[in-house]
């Protein structure tokens, strides 16, 4: 039999269980992962006057109420026919990857001040959990176009 013996004073001890506790800590804070101020300055909208309101902060003048809005609900892994769709998503600070296997709203809304664009300009706003998921910008017509919902800074053509 083995037996080994200390001699370990009060400091000694103290010394130990700071070390034996703050190298946990500082592991755990090193870590943590820490809330984006992305998300927290994340617009909550719950109803018509809260999007309203956000769009208008983007810039467009839209009709008070939703042309058409309808429930979906998003497959558990993006199909390769949202992928693309994504991609815009992407480059505008959303993603739908987040709301895969959730249920979202689709609202449909009629812009009036898209640049060069009098008429045929519609805005959708995808909504999950009362936080946008997606939105895009379509124009019908000849001259059709697909885009992010942030408001052109350039007054041309798309």
């Amino acid at each position: 039999m083995f037996i080994l013996t200390a001699r370990l004073s009060r400091k000694k001890i103290f010394r130990i269980l700071l070390i034996t506790l703050t190298i946990p800590l500082i592991l755990l804070l090193c870590f943590m992962p820490r809330a984006s101020e992305d998300t927290e300055a994340e617009p909550v909208l719950k109803n018509n006057a809260d999007r309203i309101a956000y769009l208008q902060s983007l810039g467009w003048d839209v009709e008070p109420e939703p042309t058409e809005s309808l429930q979906l609900l998003l497959p558990e892994t993006l199909p390769d026919n949202y992928i693309a769709y994504n991609q815009i998503q992407l480059a505008q600070g959303f993603d739908l990857n987040t709301c895969c296997g959730k249920q979202l709203t689709r609202y449909t809304y009629t812009v009036n001040n898209y640049p060069n664009y009098p008429k045929g300009v519609q805005l959708n706003l995808y909504i999950c959990s009362d936080r946008v998921a997606a939105g895009d910008i379509i124009a019908t017509g000849a001259n059709g176009f697909q885009a992010g919902i942030h408001f052109p800074r350039q007054a041309a053509e798309p």
